[in-house]
């Protein structure tokens, strides 16, 4: 028998859309050009691209917030850094027409906005594929000025929201004093605080849940997981070098393990193994369904089940995906949660 209640999940997914978050992280574009191939450049030695049309999406914590904005009608606040250039007015737009609040983007005056350009092409004869990528960023650490102001938003807007995420790109704007201050400030109001993170996981303490992936895992604990014993391990690691209330492993197709601090282990098997078409964007999807999903009242491993439920969805399909209460409400009739187990359970 489960250990998570299939009807407790569908109340709690009803009440995503009451709950408000504030995204604290790295921002990015995503450009997409496209063309069809015309002929070769007298030029040069190449392929002239006749262009088609352009797309912009949201990548990075841009992403994130997107994947919350789809799941609490727009009830979701962005805080970052963008350049003084015309992508920051692009990415600022993108953010409205994807229901999410720009108005507190910080504008810094040293920084390009981070925007990855992919130019793909086609003929009549060939699928579309990717010709080149371009990469606009600054990696460098965000000045002191704009560090203070960063820190000044983030105590204005706390006490407003129900949940805050911390979403670190390695992109330079995550340094360690916003995250102590983060963390601090949503202590202090008793907000959830969940950490989406791919560099030193070391370097957030006292989050509520952090959610990294297995190969982030790894780099932090120093050792490969190789079988159940370097898992339990793992986990209890994780749990002492961040001092947060929950890590949730996430691991591809062998699913989640959700690591709590009072001792309590929960497997996740992964719901979807057959459709998987793309996993890009999937850890976004997780973080923001785990966030509002302890905002509108779950427990650690009911949260963890519907951030897996969201996965399952948003890998069935190309590209950065999000998905909706209607989704997760359908899909959820088919899904057996029968494997979800407690690996183990320690009184303390």
């Amino acid at each position: 028998m489960s250990v998570i209640n299939k009807e407790k999940l569908k109340n709690i997914i009803q009440n995503l859309n009451k709950v408000s978050v504030l995204v604290i992280g790295d921002f990015a574009l995503d450009e997409m050009i496209y063309g069809n191939s015309h002929r070769i450049s007298r030029e040069a030695p190449v392929l002239i691209l006749k262009h088609s049309h352009t797309k912009t999406l949201l990548g990075a914590a841009s992403n994130a917030a997107h994947n919350i904005s789809t799941l609490n009608s727009g009830k979701v606040f962005a805080l970052g850094v963008k350049g003084n250039d015309y992508y920051g007015a692009v990415l600022n737009q993108t953010l409205e027409d994807a229901n999410i609040c720009a108005k507190h983007m910080i504008v810094d005056e040293s920084r390009v906005t981070t925007t990855k350009t992919r130019i793909s092409g086609s003929s009549a004869q060939s699928v579309t594929q990717q010709i080149i990528r371009i990469d606009r960023e600054t990696t460098e650490p965000i000045s002191k000025e704009i560090e203070d102001k960063i820190i000044e938003k983030i105590c204005e807007l706390t006490p407003h929201f129900d949940g805050i995420l911390l979403s670190d790109y390695g992109i330079g704007m995550i340094t360690q004093k916003i995250i102590d201050k983060t963390i601090e400030t949503a202590r202090k109001y008793n907000k959830f605080i969940a950490v989406d993170a791919q560099e030193d996981l070391s370097r957030f303490k006292n989050a509520t849940v952090i959610t990294p992936n297995q190969p982030d895992a790894e780099k932090t604990i120093g050792y490969k997981i190789t079988n159940q014993e370097t898992l339990l391990k793992a986990g209890q690691d994780l749990l002492e070098k961040t001092s947060s209330d929950m890590v949730l492993l996430t691991r591809g197709g062998e699913g989640m393990v959700l690591f709590e601090a009072n001792g309590n282990i929960t497997s996740i098997p992964a719901f979807n193994k057959t459709e998987v078409f793309d996993v890009t964007g999937a850890g976004d999807t997780v973080v923001a369904s785990v966030i509002l999903s302890l905002c509108a009242g779950a427990k650690g491993a009911e949260a963890s089940a519907i951030g897996n439920l969201a996965a399952s969805i948003v890998v069935k399909h190309f590209g950065a995906a999000t998905t909706t209460i209607k989704e997760l409400t359908e899909t959820i009739e088919d899904i057996n949660l029968d494997n979800i187990q407690e690996l183990q359970t320690k009184v303390v």
